[in-house]
């Protein structure tokens, strides 16, 4: 078993807290088709605690548009400062990726790119694009960021027909400026908003990490608005200290406050709730869909 990368000089973990190291051929097999391909994965450049299991089951996030982020988000372990030039054959290669992991749904994220006029919206559209080319019948689900509020540049995605778009709103408003640099509240509300109203037929998704500080009470208000703005799919986890440079954990959520929050979720209306100490937006994300459009035990399909 290992730890999760969490500053282990200033806290010890629950018991409720445990992973699974990697080392299967899957897992190897992933590692040597992202380095061959040149490209990154959300579950290692974040340090996800998660990254043994999925990796060894022949899944990963995929995180385009290079490795270092213009923004200074205190959550995460990602590179920050001005990233170079952007490589335009990477959709190319990540599809080419995603065909030799013979993938049946697939995640792709980014870092954010506030030094591009779009955001990286068009790399996101090119690589569902290059995807389906590919890879025929597979389902995308796209992770993307505010765009800065950009209405064209969430056309330009929603235009390449991923088939879930999530958007996390990653933490309470009031430790936006404390944890989430950059990032406004509101702008992100907008952009969910907007999805359902210009895409409804597309499911939508968002997430929260629990343990930074928030109170209960600001918890519950944000799943009411994400509820309000049509979001179908909500993950709750809980946050893990990537290194010491990021924030520290404020407490650890144990999981019966999580299955709580998962059972209110579904009261508001969230067609599905995925929660718990190590869930993350992407975490058996395939599975998540499925729940999603599953039909209501006593209703008809």
């Amino acid at each position: 078993m290992l730890e999760p990368p969490v500053n282990t000089t200033t806290r010890r973990f629950p018991d409720w807290i445990r992973v699974t190291s990697g080392g299967n051929e899957n897992y190897y097999a992933v590692k040597n088709i992202v380095a061959g391909n040149k490209l990154h994965t959300v579950c290692a450049e974040a340090n996800c605690p998660n990254v043994g299991e999925c990796w060894g089951h022949g899944t990963a996030t995929f995180m385009i548009l290079g490795d270092v982020c213009t923004r200074g988000c205190k959550f995460c372990s990602v590179n920050k400062g001005r990233p170079p030039l952007y490589d335009t054959e990477e959709p190319k290669r990540l599809a080419g990726a995603v065909a030799q992991m013979k993938l049946r749904y697939v995640v792709i994220t980014s870092v954010d790119r506030d030094d591009l006029p779009d955001g990286g919206a068009g790399i996101f559209a090119e690589s569902i694009r290059e995807i389906r080319h590919r890879c025929p019948g597979i389902e995308i689900e796209v992770l993307i960021p505010d765009f800065r509020g950009s209405a064209e540049a969430l056309k330009m995605v929603l235009q390449a027909r991923p088939d879930v778009l999530a958007h996390n709103l990653e933490t309470v408003p009031s430790l936006y400026r404390l944890a989430r640099g950059g990032g406004v509240y509101a702008t992100s509300l907008s952009l969910l908003e907007r999805v359902r109203a210009w895409a409804p037929d597309l499911v939508t998704k968002s997430s929260l990490m629990l343990g930074l500080g928030e109170e209960m009470e600001e918890v519950i208000e944000v799943m009411s608005d994400l509820c309000t703005c049509g979001v179908q799919i909500l993950t709750l986890g809980q946050y893990l200290q990537p290194s010491v440079r990021e924030l520290p954990v404020a407490r650890f959520v144990p999981p019966e406050e999580f299955e709580g929050l998962a059972r209110l979720g579904r009261d508001m209306g969230f067609a599905h709730v995925e929660a718990g100490p190590l869930v993350r937006s992407s975490y058996r994300a395939e599975r998540q869909l499925k729940r999603c459009q599953a039909p209501v035990p006593g209703t008809s399909a």
